[in-house]
Order: structure tokens, then C-alpha cells, then sequence
């Protein structure tokens, strides 16, 4: 596992809760098992360290919210070390008794986010590395509310997660959905677990419910699903949403600049053709057109002139402000806006920072005009490198990162510029659930993949930043699961150095694609993880003795898939819904469901109650597949007595029906008409 220790500044103004190591290795001597719980009762306090910062503090109420969930019996909670200490212990977060309680253990910081989980014959640690600023631990989310606990690192609450999976076997299956085994007694065998993720930004899987707030048990934020979902605590069982780095995934400020700056340094922005300055001044689809000589927000396609040595110090004064409001923001986006075909800068300077060997990209769009042209890569690497450089010498104390996304025209891997040691590269390569999907940029057919692979050799800071796309219904909410594939992307993304994610997007129709989201919340904290076996325990625990039937049933929906992808018309983005979730294919996926149900009956309620939630979404395909090959009538002109429209609002009403019975089933705002 590759080492990202750069990454964490020990230098900032904090106060820290060390991860545990030690030798690597070291032998286990047979010992007596360590109960924890014995019949019911609580033989093991869990000591969390003293003032611990909150979400470590609620991490081990939370530990102890689930310890009596599984035995019957809840542990005290106690801050601080206990004098005298007790025979037998739990300890959340690092304390220097720890040294004498475990003395084969080295206690001592080595990588981003690394955990530590122990045992031997009386007492348990479940530590990480923790790093925060006490004076900087309140932040808002986007609907305005505050969330407490913000820190740099939170290794001991992932550690927590992780001994609440391993040790206690839960599984958070989705949201509002966990499995936990009952036993009255809880026994340790002497062990020692340490591992560090490799993916130090992780919350940008989910990016909905990236700042949402809970707690356990379905405590979610109220207002979860209400334009939902949000699986904000989901996330945080996962071990996705508290990670290492903050999950980035947009673009650059430049469209509050084009705002602030048009009038009175015109010469920041791209040099056009025709002499102006900006871009292809074009609305996002759906806004009016502003009037001639306007300048909004609505500019979207607006281009810098990146050579400009004057955009540096501007762009320094407004970091400054930004570290002002809050001080441990160490991620600036630099990147492009959108329009990533259009109005791009023609100075000389610009041009002169083009490599002549770089590959030829289609089209380069100006007002009035296009033409093939070379890659941007060098270019933006050689702004963004700028910017870094200008951190650097501007807060020489902090530890801050420029993003780049590596995106349209920059996709290829630069000839000559390389990404300093505080550039991310946000890599827009877009094989997730498309794993063999050519750059629509490239001139001469590159895969996605490919272009990938080669920033991984230029550069250890890169996030993986794929579009979904919607390849066979994934957007809308249909049963689009691709596992093997999602397996086979995930660990050649880790492979080729991905050390962030951020999906745009996963819209969270649980009740159709669960499987795929457990699965790859599970590679994302492990990539080198058997996922085919993370396939199998979902199965299991979701499913008890119909596991075997719902495994048929999701394979069957990853067969269906299959054969669907690759068949879209030519000019047609999506594929044909209609033909491929037919009325033959989901008769044979209600039968198999069906089977699940009778085998599942065998078993607790909540077997039969987790098959009805993916019955949920068979229900929603046959009624949205039904609505679009009726469109089809009614939009030809073939509907003459109505009757076609009629059934539509009739699908409609049902669905409108399945949202207020199953409100956590499906992203329902978006099925509806909202946006993002």
C-alpha cells in the first residue's frame, strides 16, 4: 500500500490523538479470551480520551449505543483516564496508559488516516489518527444548519466503524437499514488490526449526502429524504464521509471573477478570436440568453487567460480572505469552468505554454469558428503549478493544495509540465460502469483508462473524478447494477494511484441499485478487497435464508444490463429502456423475487421486508419503462382515443403512491422533475 504521509501537516496549530503501531507481526501468546460483555452484563467500560474533540466523543457513545444493541448491556462511558484503571477496559482514541497496557504496541504517527484496533486478555484499543483545531470545529452545511466535529482527521471514529464491522459484525446495509447480530456474550480473542486507506478522500462517492449530519440507528437528519435521500450517517458508518481530504469535484471561482472583474481587468479572462475577452457567451441549458452587454452569473463558459502573471496575486488576496473564514480549508479548485469545448485563450502566451507534441483534440469551439487544436494539459498544469508555487511562498506555515481537474481537453497526461508536490489532479476519466468508454475529446480513439494510467505516472495526488452518465437507466433509477465491472474499475483506479473520489453523480436510488453502493463503499475504504465476497455478505446479511435466491435476482439485473450496454443508436446517449427491461425479462425478475420472498418467509421479518424494498424498485422499472413506450403513441400521434395518455398519468399517480409509502426507496425529487 503506497504511503501518503506528505499529505498531513504536523505543523498546523492542533491537538492530536496519535495512531497506534507497532511491530509489524509481533507474536500473539496464547491468552484468555477478553469479555467484554458476559450474559447480558457489562464487564468492560469504554474510556474515550479527554477532550476529545466531538465526533471522537461520539464516536464512542456510539460504540456504546451498539454494544447494547448486540448484547443487551451498555458500558459506561467514561472521559479521561480513570484512576484507578479498571481491570478490564475499552479505550477509544490514544492515552499514554495505553503504553503500559500494551507494551509490544509503538505508538506513533506514520500515515494519513491510519487505525489501529487491539486486543489481548483485558483490555481493547480502537484508536487513529486524529487532527483537528479546537478553535475551528463548527461549520454549516448547504442547507444552513451547523454540524459540529469538523476536523483535519478522524481515525479513531473510523476506527470505531471498523471494530463495529469486524469484531461485532454489523452491517450497514442502506440507509435505515442495519443488520445486527444478537448474543449475550461478548468475547475477544487476542489481535492486533492496523491498516490506513489509500483513498483519503472518500465522501465524494455519495456527494448528495457528503455534509449531512446522524447518528445511529436511522437517526439520520430529518431532513433526510425530504429532497432526498441524504445517507449522511450511512456515509459515516462506511467510513466514507469523515476522511482525510474534502472530496472535490467542481470547477474553478472564475465565474464570480467574470462577475467582479470584467469591467476592470477584462485582460484575466480568455482572449477570443474576435479580439474580446471571456468566452462563448452561451446560458446552461434552460436559462435565457442574457441581453447584449450583460454580465451574470449565467456565464458559465467562461475561460481565464492562464499565462496572465496577474490573475497570482489576485488569486493569493482571495485565499487569504477564504483562510479567514475558515482556517483549516487546505483545497483550492483552480480548475476550468464547464463548456469544456469553448473559448478557450489564443494569446501567444497561452499558446506558447501548448506543447507541440501534445495530441490533436476535437473540436476547439469560438464564436463563429472551430478547428482541431492541442491538448491544454501542459497548460493547465502550468497554472496550476503557478498558483501552488504562489501558496507556497504566501503561507509557508500551511500546508495547501491547488485541485486541477484534468478534464475535456487536459484529459491526456501533459508532455512536459508535471504537477508540483501540492497539485491534485481531479482525473475526469470516465470508465466508472463504462469501463471501456473512449475520450469523446481524443482524435484518435484513447480509452479513458488509458489517459488515467498516465497521470498515475506523473503524479502520486490523484483523484479519481468519473461522470456516471446514465448507461443503461443509472440517472433515472433503474436496476443498471454493473459489479464486475465496478470491481474490476475501482481497483485499476488504486492501481494507477487514485488517492480520492468524487462521482458525479450517484443519485441514490437505493432500492434499485443497493448492492452497487454497498459494494463500492467497501472498495473505496479497501480496493484490494475480494468483491465478489463483499457481494456474498451483503447477500447474507441483507437477506438470511433467501440470500441465494437474491443473489440470482441481482445477477440476473447485472445480466440484463450487460446485454444492454454497448447497443445505444448512433447520436442516441442513453440506450433503449423499453427494449431491454421488456415485459418478459421483468416477469422473470419478479419470479425470482418470488422464490425469495417463499425461502425468506423461512426466517425473521425483516428478511421478508428487505426483499419488498427491492420489490419497490421493480415496481418503479415496470411502471417507468410501461410510461416511456407509451410516450412513444402519445408523442407520434398514434394515441387517437387517449388511451396511452391516460395510462401514463396512470403510472404516474402509482408512482406518486410508491413515494409516499417507500419515501427512502428511490432519489424521488429527481424521478419528478427536480435538479441537483
Amino acid at each position: 500500500m503506497k504511503s501518503y504521509a506528505a499529505l498531513v501537516s504536523t505543523c498546523i496549530r492542533s491537538a492530536v490523538s496519535a495512531v497506534v503501531f507497532g511491530l509489524a507481526g509481533f507474536p500473539l501468546m496464547a491468552a484468555q479470551n477478553l469479555l467484554l460483555v458476559e450474559n447480558g452484563v457489562s464487564r468492560a467500560p469504554i474510556v474515550v480520551f479527554q477532550d476529545a474533540p466531538p465526533l471522537t466523543r461520539q464516536a464512542a457513545d456510539e460504540l456504546a449505543y451498539y454494544i447494547e444493541k448486540v448484547s443487551g448491556a451498555k458500558p459506561d462511558v467514561i472521559e479521561g483516564q480513570p484512576d484507578p484503571i479498571p481491570e478490564h477496559a475499552i479505550w477509544v482514541g490514544y492515552q499514554p496508559v495505553l503504553k503500559k497496557l500494551f507494551p509490544e504496541l509503538v505508538f506513533e504517527f506514520e500515515h494519513p488516516g491510519e487505525i489501529l484496533l487491539a486486543a489481548n486478555e483485558n483490555h481493547v484499543v480502537i484508536a487513529g489518527r486524529d487532527v483537528w483545531d479546537p478553535d475551528c470545529l463548527v461549520m454549516t452545511n448547504k442547507s444552513g444548519k451547523a454540524i459540529n466535529g469538523v476536523q483535519q482527521e478522524y481515525g479513531t471514529h473510523n476506527a470505531v466503524y471498523t471494530f463495529l464491522r469486524d469484531q461485532l459484525g454489523i452491517r450497514w446495509l442502506w440507509p435505515g437499514e442495519t443488520d445486527i447480530p444478537e448474543r449475550s456474550t461478548i468475547a475477544l480473542e487476542p489481535f492486533v488490526y492496523r491498516y490506513h486507506p489509500q483513498f483519503l478522500a472518500r465522501g465524494g462517492l455519495l456527494a448528495y449526502s457528503l455534509f449531512e449530519s446522524g447518528g445511529p440507528g436511522g437517526l439520520d437528519d430529518p431532513s433526510f429524504y425530504s429532497g432526498g435521500p441524504r445517507s449522511g450517517y450511512w456515509m459515516r458508518a462506511q467510513r466514507l464521509q469523515l476522511s482525510e481530504l474534502p472530496s472535490l469535484g467542481g470547477h474553478g471561482p472564475w465565474n464570480e471573477w467574470w462577475v467582479r472583474f470584467y469591467e476592470t481587468r477584462p485582460d484575466f479572462f480568455a482572449l477570443q478570436p474576435d479580439g474580446t475577452r471571456g468566452g462563448v457567451d452561451e446560458p446552461p441549458p434552460g436559462m435565457e440568453k442574457p441581453a447584449p452587454g450583460a454580465h451574470t452569473k449565467h456565464r458559465t463558459n467562461v475561460k481565464m487567460c492562464e499565462s496572465n502573471p496577474d490573475i497570482l496575486p489576485q488569486w493569493l488576496d482571495d485565499v487569504e480572505e477564504e483562510l479567514k473564514q475558515n482556517p483549516n480549508k487546505r483545497v483550492f479548485n483552480v480548475s476550468p469552468l464547464d463548456g469544456w469545448t469553448r473559448g478557450h485563450c489564443i494569446c501567444e502566451d497561452c499558446r506558447a505554454w501548448d506543447h507541440p507534441d501534445g495530441p490533436i483534440r476535437s473540436p476547439f469551439i469560438w464564436k463563429g469558428m472551430a478547428q482541431d487544436y492541442l491538448s491544454l494539459s501542459d497548460r493547465d498544469v502550468k497554472f496550476a503549478n503557478r498558483l501552488a508555487r504562489g501558496l507556497k511562498e504566501r503561507f509557508p506555515d500551511k500546508e495547501l493544495y491547488v485541485y486541477m481537474l484534468a478534464y475535456g481537453h487536459s484529459r491526456p497526461a501533459p508532455i512536459e509540465a508535471v504537477p508540483d508536490d501540492n497539485v491534485i489532479i481531479g482525473n475526469v476519466a470516465n470508465f466508472l460502469l463504462r469501463s471501456d468508454m473512449l475520450d469523446r475529446g481524443s482524435t484518435t480513439g484513447v480509452p479513458h483508462r488509458e489517459n488515467f494510467a498516465d497521470w498515475g505516472k506523473l503524479t502520486k495526488l490523484q483523484f479519481w473524478r468519473p461522470n456516471t452518465g446514465s448507461p443503461v437507466g443509472w440517472q433515472t433509477g433503474l436496476p443498471d447494477v454493473s459489479f464486475q465491472r465496478t470491481i474490476d474499475d475501482i481497483k485499476f483506479a488504486a492501481e494507477h494511484g487514485a488517492m480520492g473520489i468524487f462521482v458525479d453523480w450517484i443519485r441514490e436510488h437505493w432500492s434499485t441499485q443497493a448492492p452497487m453502493y454497498y459494494l463500492m463503499a467497501n472498495l473505496i475504504w479497501d480496493p484490494y478487497q475480494d468483491g465478489q465476497a463483499i457481494l456474498d455478505d451483503f447477500y447474507n446479511r441483507a437477506y438470511g435464508p433467501a440470500a441465494s435466491a437474491m443473489k440470482a435476482y441481482w445477477t440476473y439485473m447485472e445480466d440484463i444490463r450487460e446485454q444492454c450496454y454497448g447497443t445505444e443508436k448512433p447520436g442516441e446517449p442513453d440506450h433503449d429502456v423499453v427494449e431491454f427491461y421488456n415485459e418478459e425479462r421483468l416477469g422473470k425478475a419478479e419470479e425470482l423475487l418470488d422464490k425469495a420472498e417463499a425461502q425468506a418467509a423461512e426466517g425473521a421479518p425483516k428478511y421478508v421486508q428487505r426483499i419488498e424494498f427491492a420489490r419497490v424498485g421493480l415496481e418503479f422499472t415496470k411502471l417507468y419503462t410501461e410510461i416511456v413506450r407509451l410516450m412513444k403513441d402519445v408523442k407520434s400521434g398514434d394515441d387517437k382515443d387517449g388511451t396511452a395518455r391516460a395510462q401514463v398519468i396512470a403510472n404516474w399517480e402509482e408512482m406518486r403512491v410508491l413515494q409516499q409509502e417507500h419515501p427512502k426507496a428511490m432519489m424521488w425529487r429527481k424521478i419528478f422533475g427536480g435538479s441537483d
